[in-house]
């Protein structure tokens, strides 16, 4: 099982890529950095590659509608070139909070667009000529009639980079199998993965080509070693963010996950409760139980018992976020556990 982590796009970020050098000497094998509203995580991408030697390095994620499929492109493809090789692409929908609200972009036919930019993609690092002509199911909008095929000036590294795609409906799900080298769920529930995702799963992956190998399955959550109670409290107020208000009362993909789950009256009394302005309870009304079972936050059998959870249920690589009183002392820990499955 391998390890990685996710950089947040708020806080001192110079100091966090330190961290992640730290992280790498202990044995991190991937960083994400994640891009919402904050600063681009491409940039952070690239000071990332010139300050580490090993970790493989990606966005968690880059929103399909803020670039335009053949930027995505060239961007891993300079990432990869300047990070020797180490390059992964995190794609995702986001949702319309962020992409109307913030880009100023169109929320429309999602997996038909995310199918699309992963098909060209990957000719782009084949540098095979895109066209733009309305080849796949988003027709080009306007435009002069005078658009010329082009392929990449520059030669990739490598004409295959791993795509990992963030996705929690079931549709999106069936594509990432399907299409991707790898899957990114949040708020990952392992006893109850195969009740919300295991159908979806399946169609994809057999619809899936062969030669992408192996799914890997992506999902974790904080990780605190020893009697961390007040580490467990601070996956609170991220739950109740993004259950409660991330999104609006008739569309928020989050609060959707959680009545799937079961947990159908707690997600409406926490969607009620946010949207109110009552944030503190909101949060409040998490189960201590269901914050556990999200996270792995305990002494070392308990966290042993969750990496086995999530093993079991089909994660190759567990995503954490260090917390407590000593993060990369508890990382260590975690990695001579894996180590050991």
């Amino acid at each position: 099982m391998n390890l990685a982590m996710q950089i947040n796009y708020a806080g001192d970020i110079l100091a966090t890529v330190e961290e992640v050098c730290a992280y790498e000497a202990a044995g991190l094998d991937l960083v994400l950095v994640a891009e919402a509203y904050g600063f681009d995580a491409v940039s952070i991408l690239g000071y990332l590659a010139a300050k580490t030697t090993r970790v493989a390095l990606g966005p968690g994620i880059l929103p399909i509608y803020s670039r335009t499929p053949a930027l995505i492109a060239q961007t891993a493809a300079g990432l990869d070139y300047v990070s020797g090789g180490r390059a992964v692409l995190g794609l995702g929908a986001s949702g319309p909070q962020v992409i109307e609200g913030w880009h100023g972009v169109a929320y429309d036919r999602p997996i038909a667009r995310t199918r699309e930019l992963i098909e060209i993609c990957r000719r782009v690092w084949r540098r095979e000529r895109l066209q733009n002509s309305g080849l796949f199911e988003i027709p080009l909008a306007g435009g002069t009639g005078l658009g010329k095929p082009l392929k990449l000036i520059t030669q990739p590294l490598r004409e295959r980079i791993p795509i990992y795609l963030a996705a929690i409906g079931p549709a999106n799900v069936s594509l990432a199998a399907e299409l991707t080298e790898g899957w990114l769920p949040i708020f990952y529930l392992p006893e109850q993965a195969a009740m919300v995702w295991g159908d979806a799963i399946a169609k994809g992956i057999a619809q899936r080509d062969p030669s992408l190998g192996d799914f890997d399955i992506i999902a974790g959550g904080l990780l605190a070693i020893g009697d961390e109670e007040e580490a467990l409290e601070l996956a609170r107020p991220q739950v109740a963010l993004y259950v409660g208000g991330m999104g609006a009362r008739t569309k928020n993909f989050y609060n959707d996950l959680f009545r799937r789950y079961g947990y159908g009256d707690l997600a409406e009394e926490i969607q009620e409760l946010y949207l109110d302005g009552e944030r503190d309870k909101a949060a409040a009304r998490l189960p201590i139980d269901l914050l556990r079972r999200l996270n792995l936050v305990g002494d070392e059998g308990f966290v042993m018992e969750r990496v086995r959870a999530y093993a079991a249920s089909g994660v190759t690589t567990l995503m954490v976020s260090p917390a407590g009183q000593d993060p990369l002392g508890s990382f260590s820990r975690l990695r001579a556990m894996v180590d050991r499955l």
